[in-house]
């Protein structure tokens, strides 16, 4: 694997008439679903809401994103099969992107840094889809370990990024273990599994491997439409490990160590055959 810079980063793709033409005509494509989620979403919510229960939300949301990547053109191939247990997903962070291939694939509950509630478009998907938003500051972490346990011990599986921000796709960073201390908690360690998710994006032919990656000061506007403008579009592989119990490690330090590896086992293992 190469050494990589996430301070340099390429200059956006040059749209031309039909790339803009195939943009806007997927964007509205995509409002539709986006906009047709949030109001079949809230009459759900309004239903699962007496019964402290979120079965049916997931569905929809996982509906959603299925047909959103279709409308950009994405095939998507997966391999392995979400858990069944209760307990967290952890995956590498690639993109914006993530939100739709992993929602697509398993029904999951993301958890991510609190900016993201108000990027366009994508925070208001997060939060209508019940997005836990933490901020990385020590006087939160009691609050944000509360929501965790009643989210859990309720049978939401998190989703989160232990790598902390998103790379160019072809990599992925040491994972921090802060996030997984919350799974560690006597009234948790017990119940809970972690699956790690290898997720890997292959860009359409003839563009730069890392086409989909979105890092450092990219601006989101121009990946967002270089995206939907992308004339010949590339696949998406979503990978499920074998699930582990956390009891079976010693510390959130160790089990972090853990998935890393079999997540970047899995990454590599997939780029070298492309």
């Amino acid at each position: 694997m190469t050494a990589w810079n996430p301070d340099e980063v390429p200059e956006p793709s040059r749209l031309d008439v039909m790339n803009w033409a195939l943009a806007l005509v997927r964007l509205v494509l995509l409002s539709v679903v986006i906009y047709g989620l949030m109001v079949v979403l809230a009459l759900v919510r309004l239903l699962e809401t007496p019964f402290h229960s979120r079965r049916v939300s997931p569905l929809v949301v996982q509906l959603a994103c299925k047909i959103s990547l279709k409308v950009l053109g994405f095939s998507v191939k997966l391999t392995g099969r979400p858990m069944r247990h209760k307990g967290a997903v952890v995956a590498n962070h690639a993109s914006w992107l993530d939100i739709f291939s992993l929602n697509a694939a398993a029904r999951v509950f993301f958890v991510s840094k609190a900016e993201v509630s108000s990027w366009p478009a994508i925070g208001l998907i997060a939060r209508a889809t019940g997005t836990i938003f933490i901020e990385r500051r020590a006087s939160h972490a009691k609050k944000h370990q509360n929501q965790f346990e009643e989210r859990l011990l309720a049978g939401d599986r998190l989703l989160f990024f232990p790598e902390g921000t998103s790379t160019d796709s072809r990599r992925v960073l040491n994972f921090k273990s802060t996030l997984f201390a919350a799974l560690f908690t006597p009234e948790l360690a017990e119940k809970l599994w972690v699956q790690p998710v290898s997720l890997i994006y292959h860009a359409p032919k003839g563009q730069d491997c890392r086409f989909y990656g979105w890092w450092g000061d990219m601006e989101f506007a121009a990946h967002f439409f270089s995206t939907l403008g992308a004339k010949r579009t590339g696949s998406i592989e979503v990978v499920f490990h074998p699930e582990v119990r956390v009891a079976d490690f010693s510390d959130r330090k160790a089990l972090a160590q853990y998935c890393e590896k079999v997540v970047r086992d899995g990454l590599e293992c997939r780029l070298s055959d492309a």
